[in-house]
């Protein structure tokens, strides 16, 4: 379920043109075949979690991810919940993934949206899917 910031970027994001990111999506599952039958084994065999990114672009290999609970001791902030994010973050980077962390206040003041569609140009030009 898409918390109330994940709803706010994505909004600011449609104002922005930028593409249509895909919201809580399974990278880990995707890599090794996707959801559905074997899937906690395909992902045991692979060394990864059911992992989910708040905002991807897969064709981009790209992810925002917004750390809420900065200032109310949320679960990005927390010891135990901090160190499962940087497993989750290496292991994205080592199949090649992008990802863009902002917390509630580049979100809500739009600077995080405007950052992203900057990167997305950037991913896009290095891709070589430029006009």
């Amino acid at each position: 379920m898409a918390s109330s910031l994940e709803v706010t970027l994505a909004l600011q994001l449609r104002v922005l043109r930028a593409p249509e990111p895909i919201t809580e999506y399974r990278f880990a599952a995707h890599h090794v075949g996707g959801p559905g039958k074997g899937l906690r084994e395909r992902l045991r065999a692979a060394r990864l979690q059911d992992w989910r990114f708040d905002l991807a672009w897969p064709e981009m290999m790209f992810a925002v991810e917004i750390e809420g609970g900065a200032w109310t001791g949320g679960r990005h902030t927390r010891g135990a919940g901090f160190e499962a994010d940087l497993v989750k973050y290496g292991a994205a980077q080592l199949l090649g993934w992008t990802i863009y962390r902002c917390g509630s206040a580049l979100v809500k003041s739009g600077e995080a949206a405007q950052t992203i569609v900057r990167l997305l140009e950037m991913q896009q030009m290095q891709r070589g899917d430029a006009a």
